[in-house]
């Protein structure tokens, strides 16, 4: 008896029968443009090893104008036919099936000849698009139809057309982005007309059996969106015209509400799904921040949908279905949402991958191999780069001893798991915990590591992290002034009125931490007040009226830096705009360009390049960086002992787990 019934029941769609409830919804990986499809295709391959249901790939353009970038990967000459055969061989191999996202970019496309329904610049691109006539819409149509049946040429399973996220298809849905007053705009009959067509022409040219997804923009985020009767219109209307299965889209990329970072929700927008259940014949899936079995199971018991669309999970572990299936969910790798190796790797043209799984997008390169003869290895430290190497070494032979002077593994994640927003690092710490246990690593807490204890190892490596970064300001040991590790431990004492020296990553999370009362990310209503989402039924395209609605803030706090560029500047690319928002909303002050002149019991004294000024502060928190804790590491190496150094003990950005890793893992499969 299953723990998922819902999840793994076959979903049968007439002609063909899926085995179980699973999406894995499309992204983008980098890989098809770099035309590595060998890579391109051992990633698909090694997800549909792992038992998901159906694969959507990432967005594939119809045509040169539609892709999201000059270059974009496309399937709009018949040579490409081949190039993806490739791909839909290996998955059939493996007994999964694979649906191609076409995907047109419209105003989106990050180049010069962008085509939309109207010349509006889209707030996201530089580029001014042209608007159409009738004969370059009919050409726009055209291509999307071929792209269709090159796709069944190319052996994929099905299609599916984008038609939310602000794409193409969404901008000739709404007026702020469709001012026309011909045939495809003025009233919503009129702006539908598009995705009608394509849907309508897809299907003639493909046949009927053959998987037509349509993507929906059930809830757009922006002003001037689609109201709930005409998303329910649409859905009915492109159910008429063809669509096998119903996916649904939540906002659109230039939305000012997040989405899929860390900080939604868990399944927090299946309630908006759930409004189509009943309103339309076929199957409607539901998506965003979905990352767990039983979160899914969930949606799907309480009727939010009949299939859940999950992506980066499984980046995070492609194995993701058949681990449910098996009574192994504790083994699953946590996608924890982040953004820092998929969408911030998309955004900067590098390969797709996952912070948790360094595999994924890599799966050709980086292998962990079983070795011929173990070897005897110590890992100190029991941080992210620690476990990562500890891990990986353990899978592929090697007899692995992990010290750590603390009493949990985790190393630095911990203090991450209490910032508010960041709860799923908690589930990051559990399974670590989980898979050294099952690895059979000879784990050591709460047992420093010293030069004697590590004699009679093969290998030695030192993964002891980061010590605080002394900034040398003149009061600094005064009782009032706190380290960040001293008050995310909860071992310090904090006044209403902060001062935070240091305005990085760790200086924004030590902000929301002293602000926050209690995390909207565990509480989705209060979360939906806090970023001013509404019932689309309600309010057109889903904002609320009144904007965003934030708490109350716990203190008054002031962020410093002394660099002179807007603070969060170095932040995640696709996840910094969310934190800066989030504390101007909480009243958090920020100054940069500061010089530090002491600190009194007052407060502390800064200049802004004139005269000195006293900021009053009941607490001053020093979040100035950090330094590498090497100190083992010399001890060894004054004794020639020969050791690799790895994470913050290597280079001490931050706290930069994505980057350590990474670099465990990398070492280990080389040992």
């Amino acid at each position: 008896m299953t723990e998922y019934p819902h999840l793994l029941a076959p979903l049968d769609l007439g002609f063909v029968t899926l085995k179980n409830r699973v999406l894995m919804g499309s992204m983008h990986t980098g890989l098809e443009e770099r035309g590595d499809w060998d890579a391109v295709a051992a990633f698909y391959a090694e997800r549909a090893r792992g038992g998901v249901g159906l694969i959507v790939t990432g967005g594939i353009a119809p045509n040169p104008e539609g892709g999201v970038f000059p270059g974009a990967a496309g399937l709009y000459t018949p040579g490409d036919i081949a190039n993806h055969r490739r791909v839909t061989d290996r998955v059939h191999a493996e007994g999964g099936r694979i649906a191609m996202q076409i995907l047109h970019a419209g105003r989106y496309a990050y180049g010069p000849d962008c085509v939309a329904p109207s010349a509006i610049k889209s707030p996201i691109s530089p580029f001014k698009p042209r608007e159409l006539d009738e004969a370059g819409i009919e050409k726009q149509v055209c291509d999307i139809v071929t792209a269709a049946v090159r796709a069944r040429e190319a052996g994929y399973d099905g299609v599916e057309v984008m038609g939310s996220e602000g794409y193409f298809l969404n901008q000739f849905l709404v007026r702020h982005t469709n001012r026309r007053e011909d045939r495809w705009g003025g009233s919503y009959e009129n702006r539908m007309r598009l995705p009608l067509e394509v849907v309508r022409r897809v299907r003639a040219a493909v046949g009927q059996d053959f998987i037509l997804i349509y993507r929906l923009s059930m809830l757009d985020l922006v002003p001037g969106g689609s109201t709930f009767e005409e998303v329910i219109e649409l859905a009915r209307r492109v159910e008429q015209a063809g669509a096998t299965l119903l996916n649904t889209g939540i906002g659109w990329h230039e939305a000012r509400v997040p989405t899929i970072a860390t900080s939604v929700p868990r399944a927090g927008f299946v309630w908006v799904t759930q409004k189509l259940m009943g309103k339309v014949g076929i199957p409607v899936i539901t998506s965003n921040r979905i990352n767990m079995p039983d979160v899914a199971e969930q949606a799907l018991a309480g009727g939010c949908a009949d299939m859940v669309s999950m992506a980066r999970p499984f980046l995070a572990d492609p194995d993701f279905v058949a681990k449910a299936a098996s009574g192994r969910a504790a083994e699953i790798a946590p996608c924890i949402a982040c953004n820092q190796a998929c969408l911030d790797h998309t955004f900067s043209g590098k390969v797709s991958s996952c912070l948790v799984n360094p595999r994924a997008g890599h799966e050709t390169a980086l292998r962990y191999a079983p070795v011929e003869t173990p070897r005897r290895i110590a890992v100190v430290g029991a941080g992210p780069a620690g476990l990562s190497a500890a891990l990986v070494a353990a899978e592929r032979g090697h007899e692995v001893t992990l010290f750590d002077k603390s009493g949990r593994l985790g190393g630095q994640l911990n203090m991450a798991s209490r910032i508010p927003g960041k709860e799923e690092f908690r589930g990051l710490i559990a399974w670590y915990e989980t898979m050294v246990a099952r690895a059979g690593i000879d784990l050591r807490l709460g047992q420093s590591a010293t030069p004697e204890t590590l004699e009679g190892y093969d290998s030695v490596i030192v993964a002891t992290g980061v010590v605080p970064r002394d900034p040398g300001i003149e009061g600094q040991n005064l009782p009032h002034v706190k380290s960040y590790i001293d008050v995310l431990a909860g071992d310090a004492e904090v006044g209403a009125r902060v001062a935070i020296v240091g305005a990085g990553g760790i200086g924004f999370d030590m902000a929301e931490f002293l602000v926050t009362a209690d995390s909207p990310t565990l509480h989705p209503k209060e979360w939906r007040t806090e970023w001013g989402v509404a019932d689309p039924a309600q309010h057109r395209g889903g904002l609320a009226p009144e904007g965003p609605r934030r708490a109350p803030p716990q203190r008054h706090v002031t962020l410093l830096q002394r660099k002179a560029e807007k603070p969060g500047k170095r932040l995640g690319r696709t996840t910094g705009w969310i934190h800066r928002a989030t504390l101007k909303m909480k009243g958090v002050a920020m100054v940069s360009g500061v010089d530090y002149h002491r600190i009194t019991e007052s407060g502390i004294e800064i200049s802004e390049g004139g005269e000195p000024r006293l900021l009053p502060a009941d607490t001053v928190v020093l979040c100035a960086g950090q330094e590498p804790e090497r100190s083992l590491a010399g001890m060894l190496q004054a004794r020639g002992v020969s050791c690799h150094v790895i994470g913050g003990a290597d280079v001490a950005a931050e706290l930069d787990a994505k980057r350590a890793i990474d670099q465990g893992a990398r070492l280990a499969a080389e040992l």
